[in-house]
């Protein structure tokens, strides 16, 4: 008789799935200690701002490092495309749904301006500010050099998914050690949600890693590829290895979760996951500073033959400002994400980012319903 080899599934856990069980101590919230580091630079907040077109344009970067967090700006988006980036944002979010993918194929065609690149990390430098720019693996080569010489801080390399081993028979791909040995600035990349790919890249000499594909609020690749992994159990796969690179070699790589999260307790379980820091979009597209005029779409939303995002509606929630620091106007955990960070970390006794990493995690698929019911009613509409 054949026999047969049969392949076995394991469960993958998002953010509802879970709840950090409070510590046995707790402490203080303005105690805690909520830096990150990339290389030598550190910041004082653990978050940052996505690299797209309605989250980040050069005045929101100045504004987040003025506040202590790093908002990496798109490279590859309409302000290396055009002289008048804000009046094609303002077509963007003024188009009807049905029309919005066509109109962004179109507008993302036009070609890249090495000009307008170095023109926008020199504003973001000209004001004091730390200047983090993001490009595709594609156009890293072309442009890195330019990014160098503007004087950006951080580059980030950033594709739907990462791995330190591309194949193709067309081309040479791009090499992350070589990248890292030729750019005086750390690098960052992503996006990866395993341990040996996560491993691996972190062999290049990279200094920070992005964890997620396709959980973001504008993302498709998920309904389109049916590729992805929930972020709670990427996040622990992906600091599982920077645990066991840092012991073998004693270098840190900084673990960042990206997309997925929708309020303030998310952004807590990631960290309690293993991140070291977090990447938000939707939450950040709600200030009235971002330039998306209350709307966000993904860096893959344009793509010419396989769009792998939509443009949402996110509206206006209030100032970058009330959404890190509050004062909060709103109870859903979208204000105040740095006091709920503390608060969080507090409950958990766990005075720095490293510490609460250990904070304990349970599988608790009932803790946003539990007790919930009349929430529950009011969000569908019952009496």
């Amino acid at each position: 008789m054949a026999s047969h080899e049969h392949r076995s599934l394991r469960y993958a856990y998002g953010f509802d799935d879970v709840a950090i069980a409070p510590g046995d101590v707790t402490l203080n919230p303005d105690q805690t200690d909520l830096s990150l580091k990339f290389g030598e630079i550190t910041f004082n907040i653990p978050i940052l701002a996505a690299a797209m077109d309605g989250v980040v344009d050069p005045g929101f970067a100045i504004l987040f490092s003025k506040f202590g967090g790093l908002a990496v700006l798109n490279l590859e988006g309409v302000h290396s495309r055009y002289e008048n980036p804000d009046e094609v944002l303002a077509r963007i979010a003024a188009a009807p749904d049905q029309e919005v993918t066509p109109l962004l194929q179109k507008i993302y065609s036009a070609p890249l301006k090495e000009e307008l690149v170095a023109k926008c990390i020199r504003r973001i430098k000209a004001a004091g500010a730390t200047c983090a720019v993001s490009v595709t693996p594609a156009s890293t080569k072309k442009l890195a050099p330019v990014i160098v010489e503007a004087g950006a801080d951080i580059l980030v390399v950033q594709s739907t998914v990462t791995t330190a081993r591309h194949l193709s028979k067309s081309y040479r791909g791009l090499i992350f050690s070589e990248l890292c040995s030729s750019v005086p600035i750390p690098v960052v990349v992503g996006n990866c949600v395993s341990y040996e790919a996560a491993y691996e890249l972190m062999e290049t000499g990279i200094a920070g890693l992005l964890v997620g594909v396709g959980p973001g609020a504008a993302c498709t690749t998920r309904e389109v590829l049916g590729v992805g992994v929930p972020q709670v159990t990427a996040t622990m796969d992906v600091a599982a290895a920077r645990d066991d690179y840092f012991r073998a070699s004693g270098r840190y790589v900084s673990v960042i979760t990206d997309g997925g999260m929708t309020h303030s307790g998310d952004i807590c379980k990631a960290i309690a996951a293993g991140a070291d820091g977090v990447m938000l979009g939707s939450i950040m597209a709600q200030a009235k500073e971002a330039p998306g005029h209350g709307y966000h779409w993904g860096m893959a939303t344009p793509h010419p033959g396989l769009p792998r995002g939509t443009r949402v509606k996110v509206g206006i929630s209030g100032s970058l400002e009330q959404i890190l620091f509050g004062p909060s106007s709103v109870t859903g955990g979208t204000h105040n994400l740095v006091g709920a960070i503390r608060t969080g970390m507090g409950m958990c006794g766990a005075p720095t980012i490293r510490d609460m990493q250990k904070a304990n995690l349970l599988i608790a698929p009932a803790i946003k319903t539990e007790g919930k019911v009349f929430q529950m009613r009011q969000q569908s509409g019952k009496s």
